[in-house]
């Protein structure tokens, strides 16, 4: 099949998307299919996939979902995807996020072939987007033929504003990546435990909460080490002045870290924790946690609900309340029985997440669309 994978973020700026896609494209091609990613960026790449094609060259930063959303607008991004439609003869045209301004909207307009769209995004508190621009979004929602939530958080999002047969297909972890044994830094071996935090120094990912929970732990079981792995997102002076003010000892702030350094910090945790406070669409950071065979500490919140099952993989807390982080952390350290037992499962189960699993399914949605034997399972009310 020639297939098009269209993302609306700047290609340039790593996100979740992006990411989804590159893995769908980079299976694709394995299984030999002909396939272009279409996506604005707003730098010049370093290196530049041969399959990535680059439609718009500015691009914004606007807020969405307690994040940012870096996206494309300029003005001739329609009769560029027109022509480029027109010209490639694409079998299947998968479009991620199709009404996130603008660049995927512009598919759906010039529509020439079967037209899948996958929705990303989750927001507990509804969307605004959806709300205020239902009345423009309509008229060219008939003309998706076949419809992806990426989870049952984002299904409830979508399914909240329109009406329809959704299939829920998640994203994908590199499951041999994380799964395989990696060494630990020596550094954080020197008997102390380690709980370990991934992500964006970000509202949404919870961390102030971790490092209050951290404080009231480290007054308990002073061998205790907190590894804050990620960049800032606008969080970090305060974070590190309330570990001044409070003499929060042993939390360490790493830089820019490698993906191929990941496996290894997953090694190094005792536990991986994710205080994450909502707006999640899938626990994908669980799911890398798990596969590496760590046990987990998280937020009880939907997107995280999906994939970890409590007292299984680890356990769940309220959002937004030290205390039982606090308690959910020691409950794990004063049982490595529990600990183990958890990382077994957790790297068992990630195996069902794999890329190689997620791309089939996305795979068999496209020829059940074209053949019109779409089953949903699940539906928008």
């Amino acid at each position: 099949m020639r297939i098009a994978l269209a993302s609306p973020y700047d290609w340039s700026v790593p996100g979740g998307v992006n990411r989804h896609v590159s893995n769908l494209a980079q299976h694709y091609i394995r299984r030999g299919h002909d396939v272009r990613v279409i996506a604005p960026s707003s730098k010049r790449l370093r290196v530049q996939p041969d399959y990535l094609n680059i439609i718009g060259h500015s691009s914004i930063g606007l807020p969405a979902s307690g994040s940012v959303a870096n996206i494309a607008l300029s003005y001739n991004l329609g009769p560029r995807v027109k022509a480029y439609l027109a010209r490639e003869a694409f079998d299947i045209v998968h479009v991620h996020e199709p009404f996130m301004p603008l660049l995927p909207f512009q598919f759906l307009r010039y529509k020439r072939s079967t037209t899948v769209a996958t929705f990303h995004a989750a927001r507990d508190t509804g969307s605004r987007n959806y709300a205020y621009g239902k009345i423009i979004i309509e008229p060219w929602w008939r003309n998706i033929d076949g419809r992806i939530a990426h989870s049952r958080a984002a299904l409830k999002l979508i399914g909240a504003y329109f009406t329809g047969r959704y299939r829920v297909i998640p994203s994908g972890i590199d499951y041999p990546f994380f799964a395989t044994e990696a060494p630990p830094f020596p550094e954080f071996r020197d008997g102390k435990r380690n709980i370990l935090f991934v992500g964006r120094q970000e509202q949404r990912k919870g961390l102030p909460y971790l490092i209050e929970a951290f404080g009231k732990l480290k007054k308990e079981l002073p061998n205790t080490r907190l590894i804050v792995v990620g960049p800032d997102g606008g969080l970090r002076q305060s974070c590190i002045r309330y570990i001044s003010e409070n003499n929060v000892k042993d939390v360490v702030f790493t830089d820019f870290v490698p993906y191929e350094d990941l496996p290894r910090y997953y090694k190094t945790a005792d536990i991986f924790c994710a205080p994450n406070t909502g707006h999640e669409s899938l626990g994908l950071i669980i799911l890398e946690a798990m596969a590496a065979g760590a046990p987990i500490v998280a937020t009880r919140i939907q997107g995280f609900q999906d994939v970890l099952t409590e007292g299984v993989h680890g356990l769940l807390v309220p959002p937004k309340d030290s205390d039982a982080l606090c308690a959910a952390l020691r409950k794990l350290l004063d049982d490595a029985a529990m600990r183990e037992e958890m990382g077994r499962a957790g790297s068992r189960d990630a195996r069902n997440y794999s890329w190689h699993e997620m791309s089939s399914r996305v795979l068999q949605m496209y020829e059940d669309t074209v053949s019109g034997n779409f089953t949903p399972n699940g539906n928008g009310h």
